[in-house]
């Protein structure tokens, strides 16, 4: 059905910005709708301030703001509602959602009929607009800060046990979530060839998923470092409760501040995506470093198809979801890396994993909706319901994807450069160490 009242007025918007699709049905505050008003996925336009939105953020970020105040609703299933409708959402600095002259035109003309003329509305609470310089070690705090400092509560609703937010590793469709983030951390372990009395460091240690089952399942010394107050108390307790404190140290630092004695291993899980392309270099500078000789690195981090990228300070993970966060191709990975000293030697794509791991995470969350609502509001739970969402599918289309890095320092010897690296990719995953005397 098509009334002729709002409906017609926003037809050309609905069409500027999104997929005609006949299982979508659009409904507007004066009970006007486009499509079928029985279709299993519906949007409800709830007030004009939709439009004066768009008339200051054309696209994404506009609309972004309307359905996180709430002038959005959608309902039905979230996954064909982005796909077929919306797109897939943008990755880290990047926008899909543009809105074309013809719409354009459109926003002006409803606005002006429906009084929606005037100042730009507030931007919703849970967005942020970050100043300073780029990657500096304030701003990066604050970044850091929007997205982490939740409580605990509301990220163990979806994350589960083992309080791990970075992709899981599945070794079969019907692995339980605590089980393939079990297994992710054991195949990290192995490839950076842990054994007992070894000092590990882990960057961006979150709740302190990594450092703990390092300490538990392979004896190492570790310290664990993060920019979040909100995880680096969480995970201190979660070492003491597990009587850990003699062995597993947590810090609120910045990596790059970090002073101590060279460590063994080097893990960096899930933290990659804030460094920024311009601080790669000082990013492995800084962890090379901190390497002894054979020591290893693994670099667990999302990454970018390769081709043109240009930051949208103006989209939707940029203010609501990752400030500053910026994804790289692999292949600029592994050359920078290498550029530093590094010797990298294996590298592993998890891509389909992470859009398995995004699946359960957001169906637990939408299995515990009223409880997440009720601990961070229904904005920011809107928030990471769709971004996630559009993540997993971003991830199984092949937009986004994600890869383990395993790199050496290697030791320099009277007959050449020694790696103290296993012989085959067999041994490296079961941990073995090739000694060279």
């Amino acid at each position: 059905m098509e009334s002729s009242l709002v409906a017609q007025e926003f037809k050309p918007i609905i069409g500027s910005i999104m997929k005609a699709n006949p299982n979508i049905s659009v409904k507007f505050w004066d009970g006007s709708v486009l499509g079928d008003e029985k279709a299993p996925i519906t949007i409800t336009i709830k007030n004009p301030n939709v439009l004066r939105r768009l008339l200051y953020a054309p696209g994404e970020l506009g609309l972004a703001r309307s359905y996180v105040a709430g002038d959005i609703e959608l309902e039905g299933k979230i996954y064909p509602l982005i796909s077929n409708y919306l797109g897939a959402t943008p990755t880290p600095g990047e926008s899909s959602l543009k809105i074309d002259a013809k719409g354009w035109a459109a926003i002006v003309k409803a606005a002006l009929k429906y009084k929606a003329i005037g100042p730009p509305l507030p931007s919703p609470p849970e967005e942020i607009k970050i100043k300073g310089i780029k990657h500096s070690k304030p701003r990066d705090r604050t970044a850091i800060s929007h997205h982490y400092d939740l409580p605990e509560s509301f990220y163990r609703l979806f994350l589960g046990e083992t309080l791990t937010y970075s992709c899981a590793r599945f070794t079969s469709p019907t692995t339980s979530l605590d089980d393939a983030q079990k297994a992710k951390y054991d195949l990290i372990c192995r490839k950076l060839g842990l054994k007992e009395g070894m000092r590990l460091l882990d960057v961006g240690c979150g709740w302190g998923g990594m450092v703990l089952h390092a300490a538990q399942n392979y004896g190492v010394e570790a310290l664990g470092v993060t920019l979040s107050e909100e995880q680096a108390k969480v995970a201190q307790r979660r070492v003491e409760e597990a009587g850990l404190s003699s062995r597993v140290t947590i810090k609120l630092q910045d990596y790059r501040d970090i002073n101590e004695q060279p460590f063994d291993s080097i893990s960096s899980i899930g933290m990659f995506e804030h460094v920024g392309l311009d601080k790669l270099k000082a990013y492995f500078e800084v962890l090379f470093s901190l390497l002894k000789p054979r020591g290893r690195l693994l670099n667990h981090g999302i990454s970018r198809p390769p081709g043109p990228h240009i930051p949208n300070s103006r989209s939707f993970i940029d203010r609501y979801v990752f400030p500053d966060g910026e994804l790289v191709e692999v292949g600029n990975v592994i050359s920078v890396a290498q550029q530093c000293g590094f010797e990298v030697r294996d590298v592993e794509s998890l891509r389909e994993h992470y859009g398995m791991t995004l699946r359960h995470w957001v169906q637990n969350l939408e299995d515990n909706w009223e409880e997440a609502v009720s601990i961070v509001g229904p904005g920011r739970a809107k928030v990471w319901r769709i971004y996630m969402a559009g993540s997993a599918i971003n991830f199984e289309n092949g937009l986004t994807s994600i890869h383990q890095v395993l790199a050496v320092k290697p030791e320099k010897g009277p007959n050449g450069s020694i790696s103290g690296m296993p012989l085959t990719r067999e041994e490296l995953f079961q941990g073995g160490i090739l000694e060279v005397k």
